[in-house]
């Protein structure tokens, strides 16, 4: 099974080796169909302290990294302006 890669913004990186990752994904509401955005913070490892605040980054799924941490960085797609 190939693991799991999602794409978001990066919120905070404040911790050493981690950011939070905030990825948006759209779902239309069940009764009204209307296209609603849901968005979810995931914990990554960032090795090498590279990613900052407002960029666009891929993370992938790993295996437990610490208690909240399950995903790393693949790939810093745009750094913020």
């Amino acid at each position: 099974m190939p693991k799991k890669e999602k794409q978001g913004v990066v919120v905070s990186s404040k911790m050493d080796k981690t950011v939070v990752v905030k990825v948006a994904d759209y779902e239309p509401h069940p009764k009204y169909k209307k296209i609603m955005e849901k968005t979810k913070n995931y914990k990554a490892h960032d090795e090498q302290n590279q990613c900052e605040e407002g960029d666009v980054i891929r993370i992938v799924e790993s295996k437990p990294i610490s208690g909240g941490k399950r995903w790393s960085v693949l790939n810093i797609v745009e750094k913020r302006k």
